[in-house]
């Protein structure tokens, strides 16, 4: 039987499809889409001086288990820095500086390290104080930071004790693009987790390994399940 003319042409047109269909790769499906980058913070364009008032809360009255005869504060250490340094941070081991600072209330190695933070450019100033034994003074120190360097942390020991210290660690000092102009905290007593010591005179104990820092959750700051600050920390901007 003869094939007609319109059936020749449909077939050749067909191979012709199918010929041009395997020369061509099938669309390959989108990736998933990718998150826009997270939009930095606006930054302020100057430097920015603030006044740091700390004032303990640390009384019998407050903190009634074991009170300490000659309780005081050793003097604050702190610096100005970005968000790769930090004097202390919960879950870490302490630096040396820190594990004396709140075993002696010594300065050093501390100072040391935030120096070496200077000099690498992860930290701007550095400032101290003397100590504190009449609680109805204050301690105060004044802190530059700029753009580059937003955050303040500051550190005293609790004395006597074996290793409890106060602080605030990493508080950044801009909001929606400006320096604040005050800011205030309460702050918790910490453990740096280099001395086993439970009370407040107790023999020295050292640790070793060194414990991450910890806040301290033993009855002598924590009453009635509630744990009981022993300071407040202001930061008040003095210019520009």
């Amino acid at each position: 039987m003869l094939r007609t003319p319109s059936t020749h042409v449909f077939v050749t047109i067909s191979l012709a499809l199918s010929i041009a269909a395997c020369g061509k790769e099938a669309p390959k499906p989108a990736g998933p889409a990718r998150a826009a980058p997270a939009a930095r913070q606006p930054m302020p364009t100057g430097p920015a001086e603030y006044r740091i008032v700390v004032k303990s809360t640390w009384t019998p009255r407050s903190h009634p288990f074991e009170y300490p005869s000659g309780a005081h504060f050793s003097g604050l250490i702190g610096a100005s820095h970005n968000a790769n340094y930090s004097i202390f941070s919960v879950g870490s081991r302490p630096t040396p500086g820190l594990e004396r600072l709140s075993e002696e209330g010594k300065h050093s190695p501390l100072n040391d390290e935030i120096r070496a933070a200077i000099e690498a450019g992860n930290a701007l100033a550095m400032f101290e104080t003397g100590s504190l034994k009449n609680f109805r003074d204050s301690l105060v120190a004044t802190v530059q930071v700029d753009a580059k360097h937003p955050m303040v942390s500051v550190v005293n020991m609790i004395a006597p004790s074996p290793d409890w210290f106060t602080g605030a660690s990493s508080v950044n000092l801009v909001e929606n693009g400006a320096w604040v102009k005050t800011r205030t905290l309460t702050l918790p007593a910490y453990d740096s987790g280099g001395d086993d010591g439970r009370t407040y005179k107790a023999a020295d104990r050292n640790t070793n390994p060194k414990k991450p820092t910890s806040r301290a959750a033993t009855r002598h700051f924590v009453v009635n399940g509630k744990v009981k600050p022993v300071a407040t920390i202001r930061f008040t901007k003095v210019s520009p």
